[in-house]
């Protein structure tokens, strides 16, 4: 299906939706690739694409612009997420390959759009799930499957942050029209897809329980997922946008039968973070390393893992209808979901 490139070519990406991600991962990443290159950048702000240290790349306003220009061959589309579908489809149709932020669209219907879409045309699509390509989780699905942890009973992420509704002048996260939801919806996915990749495992039912406890703006400021794998496994993942920054909050807990492991601030960004495996017979605790060569960024690790696909002609790892997938569980645990009303 997918077509192989000369091996000294680098695949052309241009950058769509220029916010603080993109401009303090996305974008340094592509320069940093050993088999990509930032040929442009578009956002509807000409301001913001002028602040953006980049040279020799053309700077657009309007996705048009982008998808007419023959040194782009794929699109990393990190806008508001009511915006995902409409712009892969556009992509798509361009023939240009799409690589899309998370959640890949507010609605599997919306998800479907882009899939088909993306078929049609004959690009490749993926969802930008850069928890997966940290070195610590890659290692984490390592020891999983080689049986190290035994039986896997229980897996637990703590994933928030503190997002006041001032955070940013256009905050776009907490409007309902353009993020869909609040924080499930924009940091659940991450451990939805992660849990999945490290242990090997689907989601075969989740439930929701969301709160606004803490700031006054129209989405929920916070939330817990539970769920169960077809394995047997049961999972809990608790997101927020009310939790200080201060405090620990970025951990993923995997509990099994002959060790316990836990990563410690590799949820988020940057590389760095611990790694570590409790023996459940003796209760000692070892630290695993991971030299600087397997540590290094995970968006960079992700964005070479994509064109790498597309460059050798072949499909990406994940078929997008996971993906799919994914969207509708959270559609569904968020509409049979008890929310709490607002204490404000």
């Amino acid at each position: 299906m997918f077509e192989a490139k000369p091996k000294a070519h680098r695949l052309g990406w241009a950058v769509v939706g220029c916010g603080w991600v993109a401009r303090d991962y996305v974008i340094p990443a592509l320069q940093g690739a050993s088999n990509a290159r930032l040929a442009a950048l578009c956002d509807a702000n000409a301001e913001a694409l002028l602040r953006i240290p980049a040279d020799d790349v053309a700077r657009y306003t309007a996705l048009g612009s982008v998808l007419a220009d023959k040194a782009v061959e794929a699109v990393y589309i990190a806008t508001p997420n009511h915006l995902h579908a409409a712009m892969t489809e556009a992509c798509a149709a361009a023939g240009k390959h799409v690589l899309c932020e998370k959640p890949m669209a507010v609605t599997p219907r919306d998800g479907l759009r882009m899939v088909s879409a993306c078929q049609r045309a004959g690009v490749h699509y993926a969802t930008a799930f850069d928890q997966r390509h940290h070195a610590a989780h890659r290692k984490l699905r390592t020891l999983v499957k080689e049986g190290v942890l035994g039986t896997v009973t229980q897996a637990r992420i703590h994933y928030a942050c503190w997002l006041p509704a001032d955070w940013t002048p256009d905050n776009w996260r907490i409007d309902p029209e353009q993020a869909g939801g609040g924080a499930m919806i924009d940091l659940a996915p991450h451990g939805l897809d992660l849990l999945e990749v490290v242990l090997g495992d689907e989601w075969e039912s989740l439930s929701a329980m969301t709160q606004r406890r803490v700031h006054a703006y129209a989405v929920d400021d916070g939330a817990v997922l539970m769920g169960q794998f077809r394995s047997g496994t049961l999972g809990l993942l608790q997101v927020a946008y009310n939790c200080p920054d201060a405090y620990p909050r970025r951990t993923l807990e995997l509990i099994g039968t002959k060790a316990r492991a836990l990563a410690y601030k590799t949820m988020g960004q940057t590389p760095g973070g611990s790694l570590s495996l409790t023996d459940a017979r003796t209760g000692e605790e070892t630290s695993i390393h991971l030299s600087p060569e397997e540590d290094r960024s995970p968006f960079l690790n992700q964005l070479e893992a994509f064109s790498a696909c597309v460059l050798e002609g072949r499909p990406q790892p994940y078929a997008p209808e996971r993906d799919v997938r994914l969207v509708g569980l959270l559609t569904q645990a968020t509409q049979d979901g008890k929310a709490y009303p607002s204490c404000h």
